[in-house]
C-alpha cells in the first residue's frame, strides 16, 4: 500500500498536468466549433427567420416607436448605440418613404454586423438597401463632430418632445 504522503503527492502531479497541458505535453480535449479544417459543421442548426414585412396602415406615431425600440434592442452593442442615436436624431423628421427605408434596412438583414460593416462603409451595400436613410446613416456614422458615442441616449428626450 502507499502510503497517504506518496498517494497525495501523486493525486496532486496528476491534478496538475491536467492543468497544464502545455506543459506535460498532453492535449487538451476543448474545441471549438468550426476550428478544426475538417468541420463539416453538420451538427450546426439553422433556424430561419421570419421574412420582413412591409406593415401598411402603421400610423407613423406607432411606426416611429417601434423603430425606436428596435434601434435600442438589437443583437450587439455597437448597433445599439449608434442605430439609437441616429433614431434620436433623425426618426422623428423622416418621412413616410425614409421611415419604411429605415425599418426594411434595420429589420430585414437577419445578421447585425452586415448593417454595421455598410454604415461604417467597410463592406459595399447591396443595392435594395442603398438609398436616402443608408446615406444618412453613413454620414452619421463618420461623426465629424467627434460627439463621444459611448452608450444609447436615455429616453428623458421623448418626455420633453411629448409635452
Amino acid at each position: 500500500m502507499l502510503s497517504s504522503v506518496v498517494a497525495k503527492r501523486l493525486v496532486a502531479g496528476m491534478c496538475q498536468a491536467a492543468w497544464r497541458p502545455a506543459v506535460t505535453g498532453l492535449v487538451s480535449c476543448r474545441g471549438y466549433r468550426g476550428d478544426s479544417p475538417d468541420d463539416t459543421r453538420g451538427d450546426l442548426i439553422e433556424m430561419p427567420l421570419p421574412p420582413w414585412e412591409e406593415r401598411p396602415g402603421e400610423p407613423a406615431d406607432i411606426k416611429k416607436k417601434r423603430l425606436l425600440y428596435e434601434s435600442r434592442k438589437r443583437g450587439m452593442l455597437e448597433n445599439c448605440i449608434l442605430l439609437s442615436l441616429f433614431a434620436k436624431r433623425y426618426l422623428n423628421t423622416m418621412s413616410e418613404k425614409q421611415l419604411l427605408q429605415y425599418d426594411r434596412l434595420i429589420n430585414e438583414p437577419s445578421n447585425d454586423w452586415d448593417i454595421y460593416y455598410w454604415a461604417t462603409e467597410a463592406q459595399p451595400t447591396p443595392d435594395v438597401y442603398q438609398g436616402e436613410v443608408m446615406d444618412m446613416l453613413k454620414e452619421f456614422t463618420k461623426n465629424r463632430n467627434h460627439e463621444q458615442r459611448l452608450d444609447a441616449p436615455s429616453l428623458e428626450y421623448l418626455e420633453k418632445e411629448s409635452q
